[in-house]
């Protein structure tokens, strides 16, 4: 699940803030021994537009560490790497929920030690225990949404509500849409609109959906994460698949786009921050991760970032319109219609095989 969002530059108000508001002060984090690498660096792996240099600056200046980014757009091409051993150098990554039990499942994650994090109590009661990682074992939330469809009201009069928008109205949208390049997401999207689950382990459904998936195949003008956003910002897109970060973020900023999550329900994904188990810098990982949880840096991001924050005493200093968007933080009765995105082990060969037929005819 490409996820995601974009860092606005603007951060430096961050510098303001001290670590030791929250508990903890440079000692501390000078005070473990353990780490096999430069306690000076912290190596982070993260989605592509999850970075900021006035939030690395901030972070540097208060705690001496330089932090060294490297970016992926999917989750797919985050763990294939990890996998083919080219993660060794990151003390962070930032994988989304599905993908925290892949991990787990393959043994790459470190646990949390909960004594060196500082304001889990924060976390809002459904990040607490989420179901992809019982207790936080491995992973700390970061940011959540859903996905939907962001669309170009000048454009299209009528507004979508549902995902069959799509097939309703396929000769206007006609090689002026998108859809993600993600195989579970445009799936579980399909499955969602004919009455299956976003994690159905049948491959009659998937079958289906598929099926379904190739009546509008010559209409959609690419399976696409990031670049859809300046084509639908020129006007070249009527409408894409995408985010809620991104959605409200673009939406703002251009107010004749708009966010629709489909009344049929969709995904409901966290970006989390976790610790590899090759780590060579544990003890600037807690560092970063105590940073980021602070309440006033978390409030920041999510009013910079345009995602909505786990964090509840965060939450709390968010001005109230940011509070009242139902595209950051929507209602209870939109949220029972979505399902997270589980690993779904062998099956999801089933999946790949409809996807490499989808996207290759």
């Amino acid at each position: 699940m490409t996820k995601r969002r974009q860092f606005f530059t603007g951060l430096a108000a961050l510098s303001s803030l001290s670590l030791v508001s929250c508990g903890w002060r440079l000692a501390d984090v000078r005070a473990y021994s353990t780490s096999k690498g430069s306690r000076d660096q912290l190596h982070i792996y993260t989605w592509t537009q999850y970075t900021d240099q006035e939030l690395l600056s901030t972070f540097n200046a208060q705690t001496g560490i330089k932090v060294l980014t490297d970016v992926y757009d999917s989750n797919d091409v985050m763990l294939a790497k990890l996998q083919a051993g080219g993660g060794g150098t990151y003390s962070v990554i930032y994988p989304s929920d599905y993908m925290v039990q892949k991990m787990v499942d393959k043994g790459l994650l470190a646990s949390v030690n909960r004594e060196r994090l500082f304001g889990l109590d924060n976390l809002l009661p459904r990040f607490q225990n989420p179901t992809y990682d019982p207790n936080n074992r491995y992973s700390i939330p970061f940011s959540w949404g859903t996905t939907g469809l962001l669309y170009n009201s000048e454009i299209l009069k009528t507004p979508p509500e549902d995902w069959d928008y799509l097939w309703q109205n396929q000769k206007q949208l006609s090689k002026r849409m998108t859809l993600l390049n993600d195989v579970r997401e445009v799936f579980g999207a399909v499955l969602r609109m004919l009455g299956y689950s976003y994690n159905s382990k049948k491959e009659s459904e998937i079958k289906q959906a598929y099926e379904k998936l190739m009546l509008i195949k010559e209409a959609i003008a690419a399976f696409d994460t990031d670049a859809w956003r300046n084509q639908i910002v020129a006007g070249d897109l009527a409408l894409a698949m995408c985010y809620s970060a991104d959605a409200v973020k673009i939406s703002k900023e251009h107010p004749k786009l708009k966010y629709v999550i489909p009344k049929s329900g969709s995904s409901l994904w966290t970006d989390t921050i976790v610790i590899p188990k090759t780590a060579p810098n544990q003890d600037s990982a807690y560092a970063w991760i105590n940073f980021i949880m602070q309440p006033e840096v978390s409030a920041r991001i999510s009013q910079r970032l345009s995602i909505a924050t786990p964090n509840r005493a965060g939450y709390e200093q968010l001005p109230k319109k940011v509070q009242k968007n139902p595209n950051l933080f929507p209602p209870e009765s939109i949220l029972e219609k979505c399902e997270r995105i589980t690993p779904l082990g062998d099956f999801e060969e089933v999946y790949e095989r409809y996807w490499t037929k989808l996207t290759s005819s």
